[in-house]
């Protein structure tokens, strides 16, 4: 048994849990009268057919199911009081900046101040294709973009001239409570880990374990250095499995983590044999009543 050391939250499992509101309501509600800390949500918008003629691997189809972040976190938002959301992530490159800047901002202020934007730049072709946007540039547009994101969550109207965004002295309104609403970043590439140090609030990768991590904490140390940043002021996120639902390994990982360094850890019950959306809830319970005394 160990008392909650971190921000300890959960990952909607979209793919798994189906789309029944009633469910995603008491999903959310279970989570925050459990004392979870924040919600994350993954996102992709569209999904290839895999007999499509020129073939696809990816393991998201068009027979995925994904609702939109920021559509199911404003339904989530309206049956709860003080959990937190977070994209985890959002594949910004893929959309429009300034309608980004609108949805995110509308979340948080209805939501209470909330939001927490994880980023990513995305893998899918079939998906940047779809809607529009050029997928080999993604990785030095997503920079711009948080920029521009910034400013507009700042500032009641904005002067910019970037070099894929022309904003002609305009503004949103309303402006979101946070100001500016904290970015983090997903991914374990050494680009992502050296665009997260300087530009983003905190990452979130996807190693298994702190063992594995090792390699990317080190170099995300070195690039905070070079920055000019501190690793206190900087968010670490790590993910959690429920796997077999063992107290004793998540008390293990739990304690690895901390001695790592991270400051949020999220619980992902997918691909653990729960076939119903109350499994999942039912894993929460038992997460939260193995982790603490």
């Amino acid at each position: 048994m160990r008392v909650m050391p971190m921000r300890i939250g959960v990952i909607f499992p979209q793919f798994e849990f189906g789309n029944d509101p009633a469910a995603i309501r008491d999903y959310a509600q279970a989570a925050e009268g459990l004392g979870f800390t924040h919600i994350g949500a993954d996102d992709h918008i569209i999904g290839p057919n895999p007999d499509r003629p020129d073939g696809w691997n990816g393991w998201v189809t068009f027979r995925t199911p994904f609702i939109e972040p920021f559509v199911l976190f404003s339904f989530m938002a309206a049956a709860t009081h003080q959990i937190e959301f977070e994209t985890c992530v959002l594949l910004l490159p893929q959309r429009q900046t300034v309608l980004v800047a609108k949805q995110a901002a509308g979340l948080d202020q209805l939501s209470g101040g909330r939001l927490r934007l994880g980023l990513g730049i995305g893998w899918s072709t079939v998906e940047y294709a779809s809607l529009g946007e050029n997928f080999h540039n993604r990785g030095k547009r997503v920079e711009e973009q948080v920029a521009l994101l910034r400013r507009l969550w700042t500032e009641p109207h904005v002067d910019f001239q970037g070099s894929w965004h022309h904003i002609p002295d305009a503004g949103i309104n309303p402006l979101p409570i946070q100001r500016p609403i904290p970015i983090w970043f997903g991914g374990q590439s050494e680009p992502v880990i050296r665009r997260a140090a300087r530009i983003a609030d905190g990452w979130m990768p996807l190693y298994p374990s702190p063992d594995q991590a090792r390699p990317g904490l080190e170099l995300l140390e070195r690039c905070l250095a070079e920055a000019g940043r501190s690793r206190a002021e900087f968010g670490l996120e790590a993910r959690l499995s429920y796997g077999k639902g063992n107290p004793e390994e998540w008390s293990h990982q739990l304690s690895a983590w901390e001695s790592a360094g991270a400051t949020h850890i999220s619980l992902v019950s997918t691909n653990c044999g729960l076939a119903t959306p109350e499994a999942h809830i039912a894993a929460l319970r038992r997460f939260a009543q193995g982790i603490t005394p």
